[in-house]
């Protein structure tokens, strides 16, 4: 069933978006060959299951050598909160699980932006994503002095944020929402086969009136889409 607005008209369901980051304990390294083939081999299984039920969609990163804390990234996309529950208990229970610590995970939604942002995402409620090798994921906060700006001068920044992108056709921004659900307000995703253009537009929003109102845009978050075969076979 479709949720309803405040209004009463009628809004398509949100989706439940998930980015949890691995960090695979020493001591699996040091287990026998073919102890973590196996192990690699158990973990494949159940999101090979997950994908196959189309209850999810799962995409699958390697962060091995980009980040110090961060071995590989799951960026789910499911309707329920109890689907990403299951699936964590799932993949805990196998060999590697028992190895792998998680030391970040953010939790979002879809929803409708309540600026005009034109081109019709701005009634978007579902996430378009994984169409580009490299992703830069970041949780993102706003100033409170964000919130007590008039309505029409938070439209005038938005629209500035938005032509600067603009500028940038070969990067695709996604913007979630966290409010009342995790530590952020959103979290942002950046995704390229470019990543110099993810700097690029990373530091020319930095001189939009925007930038005035970030309280926070870190740690970030960089990986490169693979399969999970090749995902888990750099972990070494």
């Amino acid at each position: 069933m479709p949720e309803r607005t405040q209004r009463g008209t009628p809004e398509p369901r949100r989706q439940m978006v998930s980015f949890t980051f691995y960090k695979v304990q020493p001591e699996w390294r040091r287990l026998p060959t073919g102890e973590k083939a196996e192990h690699r081999r158990e973990f494949a299984a159940v999101l090979g299951q997950w994908r196959e039920s189309e209850q999810m969609k799962a995409l699958t990163y390697s962060l091995s050598g980009l980040r110090a804390d961060a071995d590989m990234m799951l960026w789910r996309i499911c309707y329920s909160l109890e689907c990403l529950q299951q699936m964590q208990a799932e993949l805990m229970r196998t060999g590697l699980g028992g190895y792998l610590d998680t030391p970040h995970s953010y939790l979002a939604m879809t929803r409708r932006s309540q600026y005009r942002i034109g081109h019709g995402r701005d009634e978007e409620n579902t996430i378009a994503c994984g169409n580009y090798r490299y992703a830069s994921v970041l949780p993102f906060v706003k100033t409170r002095a964000w919130y007590q700006l008039p309505f029409e001068e938070r439209q005038r920044i938005v629209n500035e944020y938005i032509d600067v992108i603009a500028e940038y056709p070969r990067v695709r921004m996604n913007t979630l929402y966290s409010f009342g659900i995790d530590d952020q307000e959103f979290v942002l995703v950046f995704e390229s086969d470019h990543p110099g253009d993810i700097v690029d537009l990373k530091m020319r929003l930095r001189e939009t009136d925007n930038a005035t109102y970030i309280q926070q845009d870190s740690p970030v978050f960089t990986g490169v889409q693979c399969t999970t075969d090749e995902m888990l076979e750099r972990l070494g």
